[in-house]
């Protein structure tokens, strides 16, 4: 490479290095997602598979799984299940927040309706319990039971904590790390167990999948707020409009004084928008710095991931793995 080529990025570098287990990921889940008596669920299934998403999750099954030195074929299968449960819970997601648009395309709910995505999900969930029973392995399958549970528990949080100013930094952080961040930990810890890996090394894997996911779901609550549609799959402001409280909003809200806090009370609790809300609620969140201190907060969660691989064994998918935290936050550099 020369030095005025630009550098492909961490995932792009992974995908490269893992081509081989990623067209096999590839293969059983087009195999696992048909359905002989029921063609709409690869219709709306393939319609999110083949939406051009980076498959991170199952990535960090398989580089998790290949750094451990693992020559087997279980990881295959622990990546397709993983990004079953994604896909099940995106299916889902939409539905609740009634998104019309996902990774830049129209959402499943709006081609089709909210029962197929709904019962498709379903379906999915059950795909990835069969998959993860075929490894053979009952901490795999605890580990990635807890986490689907744990997503709908975070999802459920989210529902009462949502439109609520008494949500504080606390409960938000417990359902980024429902949501999202569970679903990276155990993509990174199913990857060492499955690789007979000591229990330290399991242990450094699930806390940085944990920590990369909070980064993760911090840069994109940010992102709302700033970050290009294409760059973010849906329309920035989305999460002010559906009255989502997020970490730059939630820091707002503590900051606010009485005019500000009944704006934020009569857009975000009572749900009474008009136009030009959006922007007075970027000149609140920029006159009390809480996307500069939210980019903070998730540049101090990538540092914590990449802390987490310290111990690790010098292995070239480590320093991948040690960039994949820095992209995630460079996003919003």
């Amino acid at each position: 490479m020369s030095l005025d080529e630009p550098r492909a990025k961490p995932h792009e570098r992974l995908a490269e290095t893992l081509s081989g287990d990623l067209a096999a990921v590839g293969d059983v889940i087009r195999a696992r997602m048909a359905s002989e008596h029921a063609p709409r669920i690869p219709e709306v299934t393939a319609h999110l598979v083949d939406a051009g998403g980076k498959r991170l999750r199952p990535m960090l099954t398989l580089a998790s799984a290949r750094m451990c030195g693992y020559e087997g074929a279980h990881h295959i299968n622990l990546a397709a299940t993983v990004e079953f449960i994604h896909t099940a819970t995106l299916l889902h997601d939409d539905v609740v927040d009634e998104s019309g648009q996902r990774r830049g395309r129209p959402t499943a709910n709006l081609l089709w309706d909210n029962k197929s995505s709904v019962l498709v999900g379903d379906y999915l969930f059950a795909r990835s319990f069969q998959l993860m029973v075929e490894t053979g392995s009952l901490r795999v399958l605890d580990i990635l039971a807890n986490a689907a549970a744990t997503i709908a528990e975070g999802e459920v949080l989210q529902l009462t904590a949502a439109q609520n100013l008494a949500t504080d930094e606390e409960i938000y952080l417990k359902v980024v790390r429902g949501k999202t961040a569970a679903l990276f930990s155990a993509a990174t810890e199913v990857g060492g167990v499955i690789a007979g890996a000591p229990d330290r090394v399991v242990e450094a894997l699930f806390a940085y999948g944990d920590a990369l996911g909070i980064a993760f779901q911090i840069v994109d609550d940010l992102l709302d707020y700033g970050g290009a549609t294409q760059t973010i799959g849906k329309n920035v402001g989305d999460d002010f409009r559906e009255r989502k409280l997020t970490l730059p909003v939630i820091r707002a809200v503590a900051k606010a004084d009485a005019d500000e806090r009944a704006f934020w009370v009569r857009t975000i609790e009572k749900g009474r928008q008009d136009e030009g809300d959006l922007d007075r609620a970027m000149a609140i969140m920029a006159r009390h710095d809480t996307l500069a201190s939210t980019r903070q907060t998730a540049l101090d969660w990538a540092g914590t991931a990449k802390g987490a691989l310290a111990d690790m064994p010098d292995h070239p998918i480590r320093e991948m793995l040690v960039d994949l935290a820095d992209y995630v936050v460079e996003r919003i550099s």
